[in-house]
């Protein structure tokens, strides 16, 4: 119901054999149903606190309602009035016959039916062998990251780090800037260094480490320095960056 109800009763016409049940319900709407169809929705002013049907001087078929703010509804029934299930029908919707629009099977669909219901064994084993290779690529990429110094993130539980380096400049002096984050959730960390591993005939750094302020969990820290290359025949190398904890007592 889209409203709570107030009132119930019968209302009953021998002479048509009709039986249904009236309902008044809070939004001023009395709902007549017969089983669980429902044959007419009467819109009042006002809601209808009680119900009653039957003769009223020389009408058969009267309808007599009292709303709640005291005031007095009469309706009488037409002689002519047919009652129809038209709103709520019983039984499946008309929409549930109408046949949809399918497109046809094409052949290319019908002959992968078939190949998948015959080899269907062979495409599952064919899958999880792929699977595996990418599970076994994907670990060995990971161990030659960590071998070679490439990985990003921290693999010890002490120094929770993860560190990203950004360089800028076209030379010969470049603006090295490293990205420092704790991925610990709860303990900052403190005491740490940053030492710089490179070519000293190729480059020159102004430190070759320095010390890290205390950092916060979830926050990223930039740190800048600067790169100044000694060769001038174009010749490059790789600068490793590593931190360190300082040990306790010094």
């Amino acid at each position: 119901m889209p409203a709570a109800i107030l009132t119930m009763n019968l209302l009953e016409q021998h002479s048509r054999g009709l039986q249904a049940v009236m309902a008044g319900l809070a939004n001023g709407e009395v709902r007549i149903y017969r089983d669980k169809a429902l044959l007419n929705v009467i819109h009042t002013p006002d809601a209808v606190t009680s119900l009653c049907f039957g003769r009223y001087g020389r009408e058969d078929n009267t309808l007599i309602m009292t709303t709640r703010g005291g005031g007095l509804i009469i309706k009488i029934l037409k002689r002519t009035a047919v009652f129809v299930e038209g709103g709520s029908e019983v039984g499946p919707p008309p929409a549930q016959a109408m046949k949809l629009n399918v497109p046809r099977k094409t052949r290319l669909y019908v002959d992968q039916t078939l190949r998948e219901r015959e080899a269907g064994t062979a495409m599952h084993r064919a899958f999880q062998t792929d699977l595996y290779l990418l599970r076994l690529r994907a670990a060995r990429a990971y161990l030659q990251a960590l071998e070679s110094s490439l990985s990003p993130l921290s693999t010890t539980a002490r120094e929770p780090l993860k560190l990203h380096a950004v360089v800028q400049g076209l030379g010969p002096t470049f603006k090295l800037t490293l990205h420092l984050q704790n991925t610990s959730t709860t303990r900052p960390v403190l005491g740490l260094l940053v030492c710089f591993l490179y070519n000293e005939a190729l480059y020159s750094l102004p430190r070759a480490f320095f010390k890290v302020p205390l950092l916060v969990p979830g926050l990223n820290y930039p740190l800048e320095t600067f790169v100044e290359s000694l060769s001038n025949k174009g010749i490059s190398d790789i600068i490793k960056v590593g931190p360190a904890l300082v040990p306790r007592g010094r």
